[in-house]
């Protein structure tokens, strides 16, 4: 509609995540609001919110933990689940003797590692820039997300650690990696609105790959499809078309463990926004 507020709308290049949003992007549907896509690493759109808060935004599970007060979780677009989660890797299968490059200070990923070592020391890289440096020797290790995951093997490294499977041994619950959020301050109506194109967007690319394979192709760190394909499999699940009460509660473990940590104090109850509360 002509003068509509255009939404600024932050996401990752990760196959996951451009395989959600292409649809929408691309112009496939009739939209009910208009957006201004922002293709960010995850990190970046964590630290953007922590300064300037955009009205919807993927960001990192953990740094939701800090960022409470401004933003309501959708329940729709998480990358969440069994099997997922990043992995601590190394040339050498031995103690680690030095810092681990982690994707960012708000990740998940660091979140997980802090939980499994609390005392080992990091060093922030760019997630894509994780692997390389530990082939080289740059690191002694590091923790891999995203396309990472499913070639490191490849590459000659190996698995010291699954924190994803850590985090299920502890908890029982699928690991809450990523999600989309949208401004506590937005109204109702947007929010819903929003909710519905993320649905359709996301059912539309489910319905018709190809539709959006070469936008996917062209925003992947790893070019090979069969990864870009297993990336989508294991990150576009049953939780990302709707958390369900599995997936609610996962994310409420994770906030639980914050508070216990003492990363917070407490949290609202209504931290997933909710069409008919």
């Amino acid at each position: 509609m002509p003068g509509e507020e255009v939404l600024r709308l932050g996401f990752s290049p990760c196959p996951n995540d451009t395989f959600l949003f292409g649809p929408l992007v691309l112009g496939l549907f009739p939209a009910r609001r208009r957006y201004q896509p922002l293709i960010e690493d995850v990190e970046a759109l964590n630290q953007r919110a922590m300064r300037e808060p955009l009205p919807i935004s993927k960001l990192s599970f953990a740094a939701f933990v800090y960022l409470l007060d401004r933003y309501q979780l959708l329940p729709v677009g998480a990358a969440l689940g069994f099997g997922c989660g990043p992995v601590l890797v190394a040339r050498e299968e031995k103690p680690l003797s030095g810092p681990v490059a982690v994707p960012g200070r708000f990740t998940t990923a660091t979140f997980l590692l802090r939980l499994y070592d609390p005392e080992v020391p990091v060093v922030e890289m760019r997630y894509d820039q994780i692997l390389p440096a530990v082939e080289r020797g740059q690191v002694p290790a590091g923790v891999l997300i995203h396309e990472g995951r499913f070639v490191y093997a490849k590459r000659g490294l190996k698995l010291l650690k699954d924190l994803g499977a850590f985090w299920e041994e502890e908890t029982g619950a699928p690991i809450p990696l990523g999600g989309i959020f949208v401004k506590r301050d937005l109204p109702s109506e947007v929010k819903r609105d929003v909710l519905l194109d993320l649905r359709q967007s996301l059912s539309l690319a489910q319905q018709d790959y190809e539709a959006v394979a070469s936008w996917v192709r062209a925003h992947a760190r790893e070019m090979e499809e069969g990864v870009i394909r297993r990336h989508i499999e294991i990150f576009v699940n049953r939780f990302t078309e709707d958390l369900g009460e599995e997936g609610r509660g996962a994310v409420r473990s994770l906030l639980e463990f914050a508070v216990k940590k003492g990363f917070i104090k407490t949290f609202p109850e209504d931290f997933l926004w909710e069409e008919n509360p």
